[in-house]
């Protein structure tokens, strides 16, 4: 079967933050990741695919059996897999301000907020919080990223400044200037903020914030200017996680 040329309209427009708004849908590619969404909560609308791909449990009527040729057509990926899912965008849940949650303050690349997801399943962090210039969870790039811990993630778009000021959990900024994260007695339950991939957590957090941690550099040099976001996140929540059984 070939595509249709609305079908193919729809899954270019996708791309667009805003169409995955007003269709809600995002799209969601490769076997795994998409094993990964058909046995979560997540409600598929279309399963587009070539006849390589064998799922048995699919409702029938949302399957379209698509060519190779056509499946390059609406890939994101360099290397075409045998399937592209469309899935609805659920609606979002109330925070649970328990526990610990991770904050993000104008993340802006899709790598690195896809990593973040898949740090905050491994490390059992259930509570995302992002700020509403925080890149969107449904972008392509972070839903493949993430490898299906999305599944597994309540993810949150707020204001982080009311949020953070209406929270009573002890809270955290990471920065360059901080005290020492191998020194500091940590909380097994808080709000860590991660900030922006250039400028770091904004003004008007730090004023709300006044727990400020860092990451020591151990280099001969000490010319390394910064960590990546992502790899900064897996080492401050892998400290945070150290005293738990």
């Amino acid at each position: 079967m070939n595509i249709s040329k609305n079908q193919l309209k729809l899954i270019t427009s996708l791309s667009q933050k805003k169409y995955r708004q007003k269709h809600n849908l995002f799209i969601v590619e490769g076997v795994k990741v998409v094993n990964e969404f058909l046995n979560s909560n997540f409600q598929l609308h279309t399963l587009f695919h070539t006849n390589k791909f064998v799922n048995e449990d699919i409702d029938k009527d949302k399957l379209v059996c698509i060519s190779d040729t056509d499946l390059k057509k609406v890939s994101n990926l360099k290397n075409p897999n045998t399937v592209l899912g469309l899935f609805k965008i659920p609606e979002q849940n109330k925070i649970n301000d328990k526990g610990f949650v991770l904050v993000l303050d104008a993340i802006n690349d899709p790598g690195n907020l896809g990593t973040i997801i898949r740090l905050c399943d491994w490390f059992g962090i259930k509570e995302l919080i992002c700020s509403k210039d925080t890149v969107d969870c449904y972008n392509a790039k972070v839903v493949q990223a993430s490898m299906g811990s999305l599944t597994r993630i309540s993810i949150h778009y707020v204001d982080i400044i009311e949020y953070l000021a209406a929270t009573n959990l002890p809270k955290f900024i990471a920065d360059m200037n901080g005290e020492n994260i191998y020194k500091t007695l940590l909380p097994r339950d808080g709000v860590l903020v991660m900030g922006n991939e250039a400028n770091g957590v904004s003004d008007e957090v730090k004023e709300l914030v006044n727990n400020s941690i860092s990451i020591p550099r151990f280099g001969d040099t000490q010319e390394t200017e910064s960590l990546n976001v992502a790899t900064a996140t897996a080492i401050l929540l892998s400290e945070f996680r150290r005293g738990l059984d």
